[in-house]
């Protein structure tokens, strides 16, 4: 078992893909797209990703609510699958994400352990707040915090340093968990001590920054971290 980390006072979430489930969007229309609701999750993923990037590139921000359904777009459009009740459909359920199964507990945990807990995230506050409510875990987070204030994406350095500016806390002193092998990357290139939650399996990136601990789901986070 991997020594607890020291010096912790503040826990700070990715949203999507760590705290809560993109593909259950999908799923929760498997009836209407049967097989196809894995590649279509795959693609909307990687479109809303892709764009995020490019438009921070770009220098042509919008909120990621418009990116979701631009993602959305093309990949209904690539599946052969467009139409607007079902694209109405997908967006409805992705306001309301489904939690991982371990996340409320484990949140709960954490603030009954005396740490700050926030979420850092490319939502936008719409987004976030609708999924925080419909999960039930709003009682176990000191902030929710979106790069809308900022007019950037992740992975941007402006970015990690929202959590530092708002918290009160340096960098050092926040554990930050992604299940996003860039996002876990990027945020210990900032100076995070990094949880990568790596829920999918992933191959390690080739980039800036180590994680300081890996693990498989955010269950096992409270035996990691030590007061």
């Amino acid at each position: 078992m991997s020594e607890p980390l020291t010096g912790i006072r503040a826990c700070v979430f990715d949203a999507y893909g760590t705290l809560f489930d993109f593909a259950s969007a999908a799923a929760g229309c498997a009836d209407r797209l049967g097989s196809q609701a894995g590649p279509l999750t795959t693609l909307w993923r990687d479109k809303q990703l892709q764009y995020a990037w490019l438009r921070s590139l770009q220098d042509h921000y919008v909120d990621f609510w418009q990116v979701t359904g631009d993602s959305l777009d093309f990949a209904l459009e690539t599946l052969g699958l467009a139409d607007p009740e079902l694209r109405e459909q997908l967006m409805g359920l992705y306001r309301r994400l489904q939690p991982f199964p371990e996340v409320p507990e484990v949140l709960r945990q954490l603030r009954e352990a005396g740490f700050v807990t926030a979420i850092l995230s490319n939502g936008s506050p719409d987004m976030l707040g609708s999924a925080v409510q419909s999960a039930g875990i709003g009682a176990h987070l000191d902030a929710v915090l979106s790069v809308d204030e900022l007019g950037i994406y992740k992975p941007h350095p402006r970015v990690y340093q929202l959590a530092v500016d708002r918290l009160g806390v340096p960098a050092e002193a926040i554990a930050f968990q992604s299940s996003n092998g860039w996002d876990a990357h990027a945020a210990a290139a900032f100076g995070m001590r990094v949880v990568w939650c790596n829920r999918y399996g992933q191959r390690r990136e080739r980039l800036p920054g180590i994680p300081v601990r890996e693990v498989r789901s955010l269950a096992e986070l409270p035996a990691l971290l030590a007061r």
